[in-house]
């Protein structure tokens, strides 16, 4: 299990658009019709990593405690899946009932996407307020598998806690750790 951590793109920086496919619905959305009217979520994800299996429930719980408060979630895989057929859009949907996600997840084909965020782990987790400027980039919590520490979303939902009531958002944030994305062709 590779260790790879986030890239930390600059705070401020404005949410870069996308049109992408929605595995579940099928559709295709972009990141205004998905957006969140007080904030938005934009998490990379996929099927196969630990760290991702293990942040499951909390990202599945967060969206539910957050989306009635005006918050959009978006979740993105951008693996190769030639090399990684785990990651395959047929069994994201799956994925994405199998754990009751309340929000679209999308397959980033073209990779696209991932590279517009600066994106390179598994889970690589984003909070863009109402303008889609960046205010927070960084991890769940420092629970990660095996090490015991409980699940619980604090340093994401303190971020979330701090937009939705207009105060200051701690610019000291914690990178993510997770498994790097797989890029195609390396």
């Amino acid at each position: 299990m590779a260790r790879t951590e986030s890239n930390m793109l600059s705070l401020g920086t404005i949410a870069p658009e996308f049109n992408s496919m929605d595995t579940v619905t099928e559709e295709t959305l972009n990141l205004h019709t998905t957006k969140g009217e007080k904030g938005t979520v934009i998490m990379f994800i996929c099927n196969h990593c630990p760290f991702v299996i293990h942040v499951n429930p909390e990202i599945t719980k967060l969206a539910r405690d957050y989306q009635e408060k005006g918050i959009g979630f978006i979740a993105i895989s951008s693996n190769d899946i030639e090399n990684y057929p785990q990651d395959a859009p047929n069994l994201m949907k799956i994925k994405a009932k199998t754990e009751g996600y309340s929000f679209p997840y999308l397959y980033d084909e073209t990779q696209e996407i991932a590279k517009a965020y600066d994106a390179a782990c598994t889970p690589d987790f984003y909070l863009f307020d109402e303008d889609l400027k960046l205010v927070y980039r960084g991890q769940l919590d420092d629970s990660r598998p095996g090490n015991g520490l409980p699940l619980t979303g604090k340093d994401l939902r303190k971020a979330l806690d701090a937009l939705l009531s207009g105060k200051e958002i701690d610019t000291y944030q914690k990178p993510s750790i997770g498994c790097n994305i797989k890029w195609i062709g390396l």
